[in-house]
């Protein structure tokens, strides 16, 4: 049987997917506007008929009937989001890749949401533009997935001593493809240390952060630009650089579909907060908080 979670949405989510106060969601039930239940003895919608109810409310021309997408979550890879997928039991495959790949995959229907970690071309945030350039026209909301410690991660005992930035000048650095969120913010940090691609002696790409990190492990390489948690998977040491906003484009439909909401209920549950902690680098604090919900 369907988990009661997974089939009605309370007023907070309802409020946010139709970006309206939740006060107006009271008017809309009361005045039986929007479908809803009380039988529990609060208000409850059923996201079937919210979404019937959303598509009955569509204005225009009717056109050829949406295309479906696959239940895939593309994008970056998070240690933490493939860990849920799996342990969630959800039905959702992944092909993770890199944050511009999955932004293109999901622009082209192959998948329900993509995980992303783009910095903004202002430098005041994370891929609230990307989103907005690249899918403009699409339904589309922006989640937060996690706050991620981002910095060098260099072998046990440190032994070339690297401490900053800087010292990466000539050293042996594990890349990463040029679609990928680090390589991209990395390549910011070295310009503003004072540092070009010249300066340092890259590795051919690493498709993963797990990847760039296993180059360190086997001495491919002396360091490499990665996440706190697969450190702490590799018993490698870490020294913190910066933080991130990891997020989620979710295709506002599939937001409401079994797959989704069943992940979603896992990560609010104790054993998810719990592998949070345990892996280390990651701040949930504000998980599924909206940061961009298109027209």
């Amino acid at each position: 049987m369907t988990d009661l979670a997974t089939r009605y949405l309370t007023t907070r989510e309802l409020a946010d997917l139709l970006r309206i106060k939740e006060r107006k969601v009271y008017e809309l039930a009361a005045s039986g506007e929007v479908p809803c239940s009380r039988a529990t003895g609060k208000l409850l919608f059923p996201r079937d008929q919210v979404d019937a109810w959303l598509t009955d409310k569509s204005s225009g021309p009717a056109g050829p009937v949406a295309a479906v997408r696959p239940a895939v979550l593309l994008g970056s890879h998070d240690p933490l989001l493939e860990w849920a997928m799996r342990e969630s039991r959800c039905g959702l495959a992944a092909n993770f890749d890199s944050s511009l790949d999955g932004l293109e995959r999901f622009a082209n229907l192959e998948g329900i949401a993509t995980g992303l970690h783009i910095p903004d071309t202002t430098g005041a945030g994370w891929n609230v533009n990307a989103v907005r350039e690249k899918l403009a026209g699409q339904s589309v909301v922006l989640m937060e997935w996690a706050g991620r410690k981002r910095g060098l991660i260099v072998p046990q005992g440190n032994p070339a001593g690297i401490r900053t930035l800087s010292d990466a000048r000539e050293r042996t650095l594990a890349a990463r493809q040029p679609e990928a969120g680090s390589q991209m913010l990395f390549a910011r940090l070295l310009d503003e240390a004072g540092l070009g691609g010249s300066d340092i002696d890259w590795s051919p790409p690493a498709r993963s952060e797990t990847d760039a990190a296993l180059l360190v492990q086997d001495g491919s390489a002396e360091m490499s630009f990665g996440l706190a948690s697969v450190a702490f998977q590799l018993r490698l040491e870490f020294i913190p650089v910066m933080k991130e906003r990891y997020d989620l484009a979710v295709d506002r439909r599939a937001w409401f579909d079994p797959p989704m909401q069943e992940l979603v209920a896992f990560c609010r549950s104790p054993a998810f907060a719990a592998r949070a902690d345990a892996l280390s680098g990651y701040d949930i604090s504000r998980q599924f908080q909206v940061h961009y919900n298109s027209a």
